[in-house]
C-alpha cells in the first residue's frame, strides 16, 4: 500500500509594532500532538491552497486578525519527520507590525517574547518552531524593519 504524501503546513513567525515575537502556546492537552509547548501561528494545508494562502487563512483563524498576503514575507522551506510516521513539509513566513490589542486567540494562548527572550524559549519549542527560530535568528535584520526575503 502506498504511503500518504507528507503532511503540508504553513506557519509564520509574528512580530508585534515593538519587535516582541508572538507565539501560540498550546494547549496542555494530551491528545493533541505537543501538549503545552510552544509553536508558531499557522497550520495545515487544505485542498489546493498554496503556502502562502494557508498562512494567511490560518494564521486569521488563530489570532481573529486578517493580514494581507503582501503583509506576509518567505522565510524558509522546512522538511522534518511527522511524529505520527511519515514526513513533514512546510514553509516559514514573517509578519511584522501585528497590533496584539486587536488579537483574540482561539487556539492555545498568547505568548510574547522579547527577543532577548528567545534562547531561554528553545528548549519549550515544537521542531519545526525551532527551526524557524533558528533561521530568524541566523538571518536576522531589525525584527521591526520591513525589508526582502529572509531565506539561508
Amino acid at each position: 500500500m502506498p504511503q500518504p504524501g507528507p503532511r503540508e503546513f504553513a506557519s509564520a513567525i509574528l512580530v508585534d509594532a515593538r519587535g516582541r515575537l508572538l507565539f501560540q502556546l498550546r494547549d496542555d492537552i494530551a491528545s493533541i500532538l505537543y501538549p503545552g509547548m510552544v509553536t508558531l501561528f499557522g497550520g495545515h494545508r487544505e485542498g489546493g491552497e498554496t503556502f502562502l494562502q494557508c498562512v494567511c487563512r490560518e494564521v486569521e483563524e488563530e489570532i481573529n486578525y486578517r493580514l494581507s498576503p503582501e503583509q506576509f514575507e518567505w522565510m524558509a522551506s522546512y522538511v522534518g519527520t511527522d511524529p505520527g510516521g511519515g514526513s513533514v513539509v512546510g514553509e516559514f513566513f514573517i509578519a511584522r507590525g501585528i497590533p496584539i490589542d486587536d488579537l483574540r486567540i482561539t487556539e492555545g494562548s498568547l505568548l510574547i517574547v522579547e527577543y532577548d527572550g528567545l534562547q531561554a524559549l528553545l528548549p519549550r519549542l515544537v521542531p519545526s518552531a525551532l527551526s524557524a527560530v533558528r533561521i530568524f535568528t541566523t538571518n536576522r535584520r531589525s525584527p521591526v524593519a520591513p525589508g526582502g526575503p529572509v531565506h539561508p
